[in-house]
C-alpha cells in the first residue's frame, strides 16, 4: 500500500477520535447575534477611534500589530472573545495573564487601555473591550499589508476570567499536529481555519523558550539537511543557547517579518519553521491535508488573504454563551 494512503488512514483515524471527542464543545459556542449594525446609532464613530490609535501604534512599532492580533486570538481561545484576556487579578478575581502561554509574551494591554480611553470619551460606556479587541485585530492586519474584513460586533464582556480554560485550551508551540486540531476543533474552527490563521505567524516575533527544542531538535532534518539554512540556524543558535536568554526573541517570519503576507508558507516549505508547532503543519506524517493547505497559500496570496479574513471573523464569532458587560475599563469588571 502506498505510504501516502497509509497517512491519510492514519490522520483520519486519529482525526476521528478527535472530533468524536469535542461535539459537546462546538455546539456550545454558537454566535451570539452580532452585527456590523451594532453601534451605528450608539457610538457611529467606533472604528474611526480604534483605527487613528492603532495607526499611531503601528507607525511607532510595526510589532505593535502583532501584539494586538495576538490578544484577540488568546482571548477568542477562553470562554469565547469575551475580553477575559485583559482582566487584571484582584482579590475576588484570578485572571488568565498568568497563564503559561501569556505570562512572558503577551503585551499591548496599555495601548488597549489608550483605546478604550479614547472610546469611553466617544461613547461612554457602549463599545466592548472584546469588539475592541476584534476590531484592533483586523485593523492592525490591514496596516502592514494585510486583508481587510467586516467584523460584527456586539460582544459583551465577561465578568470572569479563567487561569486553568488559558493554560488548557490555548495552543502551545510544542504540540503535536493532532492536539493541535483537536484545539481549533473544540472551538469550532476546522483544520483550513488553523493553517489559516496560525498565518498570522507572518508577522511577530516568538520568545527563545518557546523555540529551543525546534532548533536543538529536528530543524536539520525538516530542512534535509540543506546547507542554505545553516547560516539561518546558525544565528538562530546565537540568539537561543542551550542554556538562558528564555526572552531573546526571533521573528516567526524570517523572510518579510514586518509585512502581512504569505512569505511565512516558504518557511515551512522549507522546513524553516520557527516553532515546531507550526513545522508540523507542514512536515508531520499525519499533514498531508494541512501540507496541502500549506503549499495553497504559499502558491497563491489571495486565496491565503480570502481565508484569513473569513476564519478571523468565524473566530470572531466565538462568544461566551453566559453573557457579560460592557466594562467601562478593559482591567476590571465594573462595580
Amino acid at each position: 500500500m502506498a505510504t501516502g494512503v497509509l497517512c491519510s488512514r492514519a490522520f483520519a483515524l486519529c482525526l476521528a477520535c478527535v472530533l468524536l471527542a469535542v461535539p459537546l464543545l462546538v455546539a456550545a459556542q454558537d454566535p451570539s447575534n452580532l452585527s456590523l449594525e451594532h453601534y451605528s446609532k450608539t457610538c457611529p464613530n467606533y472604528e474611526h477611534v480604534v483605527r487613528t490609535e492603532m495607526e499611531c501604534a503601528v507607525r511607532a512599532d510595526s510589532r505593535n500589530a502583532a501584539l494586538m492580533l495576538r490578544l484577540h486570538f488568546h482571548d477568542c481561545f477562553v470562554q469565547g472573545c469575551d475580553g477575559s484576556v485583559l482582566l487584571d487579578d484582584t482579590a475576588t478575581l484570578i485572571g488568565e495573564k498568568k497563564a503559561e502561554q501569556n505570562v512572558n509574551s503577551l503585551k499591548g494591554f496599555e495601548l488597549v487601555d489608550k483605546i478604550k480611553q479614547k472610546l469611553e470619551a466617544e461613547c461612554p460606556g457602549t463599545v466592548s473591550c472584546a469588539d475592541l479587541l476584534a476590531i484592533a485585530a483586523r485593523d492592525a492586519v490591514v496596516l502592514v499589508g494585510g486583508p481587510y474584513w467586516d467584523v460584527p460586533v456586539g460582544r459583551l464582556d465577561s465578568k470572569k476570567a479563567s487561569l486553568d480554560l488559558a493554560n488548557r485550551d490555548i495552543p502551545t508551540a510544542q504540540q503535536g499536529l493532532v492536539t493541535l486540531i483537536s484545539k481549533f476543533w473544540e472551538k469550532g474552527l476546522d483544520a483550513t481555519d488553523m493553517v489559516a490563521l496560525v498565518g498570522s505567524h507572518t508577522i511577530g516575533f516568538a520568545r527563545c523558550a518557546n523555540f529551543r527544542d525546534r532548533i536543538y531538535g529536528d530543524y536539520e532534518m525538516t530542512t534535509k539537511y540543506s546547507p542554505v539554512s545553516q547560516p539561518y540556524l546558525s544565528k538562530l543558535k546565537d540568539i537561543c543557547p542551550l542554556d538562558g536568554g528564555d526572552d531573546n526573541i526571533s521573528a516567526m517570519d524570517s523572510h518579510t517579518a514586518a509585512t502581512f503576507d504569505n512569505a511565512y508558507f516558504e518557511t515551512l516549505i522549507n522546513g524553516e519553521g520557527l516553532l515546531n508547532s507550526d513545522q508540523e503543519m507542514w512536515s508531520s506524517v499525519l499533514g498531508y491535508s494541512t501540507a496541502d493547505t500549506v503549499n495553497k497559500y504559499w502558491a497563491d496570496a489571495a486565496a491565503f488573504f480570502k481565508q484569513f479574513s473569513d476564519s478571523m471573523v468565524k473566530m470572531g464569532n466565538i462568544t461566551n454563551p453566559a453573557g457579560g458587560e460592557v466594562r467601562k475599563n478593559c482591567r476590571f469588571v465594573n462595580t
